[in-house]
C-alpha cells in the first residue's frame, strides 16, 4: 500500500521470527512494527542500514505466555512503575490500520487495571511523528502517565540537555531538578556530569543497571551511535505534575542497551477518558565523535533541525 501524496509505502512483512509485521519506508528511512506481539516498533533506521533500536536475538519470533519480555524496540509503558501495571505482558496480537498516512496499533487492555495501549505513527521525510495513547477502558480512575521508552542499540551515548545557565544574581529558585534511583551512583564512568550537558554512555562490559531522570524544558534526548544520531523530541507542560519526583526524561542502561525514555504528565484518568503523549523522533547520518561541550554547542542545533515535529493527521 502506498500513499501518494508522502511516498509512503505500507506493506506485511516478516521480521525476526514475527510473520506479520508492518514496515514502513519513505525509500530512504524505514519503520518495522509488530502485529504479532506489541505494539513494539521494533526497527528505526535507513533503508539496508543498521538498526538504532536493540533486539533481543533470543526473544525474536516469540509470542504468548503470561510472562512481560523486553524484545526490544519501542513500547509505550505505564508510569509510575510498579508490578504488574508497568510490566503487563503485550504478547498477543494486536489490531492495525493504515488510512491516510497513518498507522495505527491497537493493544487488547491490560488485565487487570484495563488501560489500553495504542499508537499512532506518522513517517514524512524521515522524521517520526509517535502518539502514545492511554485509554480507560475499566470502572475504576486511574492517576498514571503514558511512558515511552526506547531501547537503543549498544555502544552508543546518551545526550540530556541542562537548563541554561543563570547567574546567582538573578536566579534564585532551583531550575534543574536530577533524580537519582537507589542503585545510580554517580561516580559510574559512564557518566560525563558537563555545565551544559549530560552524557551516560552504554558500555557492554559494565554490568550494573545505572538511571537518572530530570525534569527537561528542553525536551529532547539525543543518542549518538557510531553511524549516526538518533534524535527524540517529546513535550513539556510546565503547569504539569510529572512523575517519578517530577521527571519528563529518564536514561537507564545496563550491559545490553541504554534507554532513552520520556513521560507525560500523571493525569486521573476517568473511565472512557484518554491520555496522549507525543515524541518525535529523527535519524542524522552524522556521527558524533567530539562529545566536548563546545563540540556539542555546535553539533545540537543541526542535529534537532533534523528531526520534524509533524503536526497531528486530521484528515
Amino acid at each position: 500500500m502506498v500513499n501518494k501524496m508522502s511516498k509512503i509505502s505500507c506493506d506485511q512483512m516478516a521480521y525476526g521470527g514475527w510473520p506479520n509485521c508492518v514496515r514502513l519506508t519513505d525509500g530512504r528511512s524505514e519503520l518495522v512494527v509488530t502485529t504479532d506481539v506489541g505494539p513494539r516498533v521494533i526497527r528505526y533506521g535507513r533503508v539496508g542500514g543498521a538498526n538504532v533500536f536493540h533486539e533481543y536475538p533470543d526473544q525474536q519470533g516469540l509470542q504468548g505466555g503470561k510472562s512481560w519480555r523486553i524484545y526490544g524496540g519501542h513500547r509505550l509503558w505505564i508510569a509510575p512503575e510498579s508490578k504488574p501495571l508497568s510490566y503487563a505482558p503485550d504478547n498477543s496480537p494486536v489490531e492495525w490500520t493504515w488510512k491516510g498516512d497513518v498507522l495505527t496499533l491497537l493493544q487488547k487492555p491490560d488485565s487487570p487495571s484495563g488501560l489500553q495501549k495504542s499508537m499512532a505513527i506518522r513517517l514524512v521525510r524521515g522524521s517520526v511523528r509517535v502518539e502514545h495513547t492511554l485509554t480507560n477502558r475499566s470502572r475504576k480512575t486511574w492517576t498514571v502517565a503514558p511512558w515511552a521508552l526506547s531501547v537503543m542499540a549498544p555502544g552508543g551515548t546518551a545526550i540530556l540537555p541542562q537548563e541554561p545557565y543563570g547567574s546567582h544574581q538573578k536566579n534564585l529558585l532551583p531550575a534543574r531538578p536530577l533524580v537519582l534511583w537507589k542503585y545510580t551512583k554517580m561516580n559510574d564512568a559512564r557518566f560525563t556530569w558537563g555545565e551544559r550537558y549530560i552524557l551516560m554512555r552504554q558500555d557492554r562490559q559494565a554490568t550494573s543497571p545505572q538511571k537518572i531522570g530530570v525534569r527537561s524544558s528542553l525536551g529532547w534526548i539525543l543518542y549518538a551511535l557510531p553511524f549516526g544520531t538518533f534524535i527524540k523530541r517529546h513535550e513539556f507542560d510546565p503547569a504539569a505534575v510529572y512523575p517519578d519526583m517530577g521527571c519528563n526524561a529518564e536514561v537507564f542502561t545496563n550491559a545490553d542497551m541504554l534507554e532513552t525514555e520520556s513521560l507525560g504528565p500523571l493525569t486521573a484518568i476517568k473511565p472512557g477518558a484518554r491520555v496522549v503523549h507525543v515524541e518525535h523522533w529523527g535519524l542524522s547520518d552524522h556521527v558524533i565523535t567530539d562529545f566536548s561541550e563546545s563540540a556539542l554547542d555546535a553539533a545540537v542545533p543541526e542535529l534537532l533541525a533534523e528531526c520534524q515535529k509533524l503536526p497531528r493527521r486530521t484528515g
